[in-house]
C-alpha cells in the first residue's frame, strides 16, 4: 500500500478504510486445511493409498491446537468467513500504517504552518 505524503490525504484514506472496516457477515480467525485419511474398510481404495480428502478448520485456544471437521456442505461458507477474516486484518493493518504517517507527518506540518504565520 502506497501511503500518501500529505496529512489531508492520509487522513482521507484512512477514514475510506475506516468505512470498509464494518463485517459483512460472520468473521472466521481459524485456518482451513484439507487432510487425506483412510477410513478403515479393507476393500476401500483409500487402503491402496488413494485416500479419502476431508477439510478442517484449525486455530489456536489457550495456547493449544484445536481443530473440526467441517462439512462438504458448510465448506463455501466457512471459506467466505475466513475471507471476511483476512480482508478485516488486512485493513486494519493498513489503517494502522496510515494513522502512524498521519502521527509522523503531523510535526511536518505544524512547522509548516508555523513558517507562514
Amino acid at each position: 500500500m502506497k501511503i500518501p505524503a500529505h496529512p489531508t490525504l492520509i487522513q482521507r484514506a484512512l477514514d475510506a478504510r475506516l468505512k470498509q472496516l464494518q463485517a459483512q457477515g460472520p468473521v472466521l480467525a481459524a485456518s482451513l486445511v484439507t487432510v487425506h485419511r483412510t477410513c478403515g474398510k479393507p476393500a476401500c481404495r483409500c487402503a491402496r493409498g488413494h485416500k479419502h480428502p476431508g477439510q478442517y478448520l484449525t486455530w489456536k485456544e489457550q495456547g493449544k491446537t484445536r481443530s473440526a471437521y467441517v462439512p462438504q456442505a458448510l465448506f463455501p461458507q466457512v471459506q467466505s468467513w475466513q475471507n471476511e477474516y483476512h480482508r478485516l486484518k488486512r485493513l486494519i493493518g493498513e489503517s494502522s500504517q496510515l494513522s502512524l504517517a498521519l502521527v509522523k507527518t503531523h510535526t511536518t506540518q505544524q512547522r509548516r504552518r508555523a513558517g507562514r504565520s
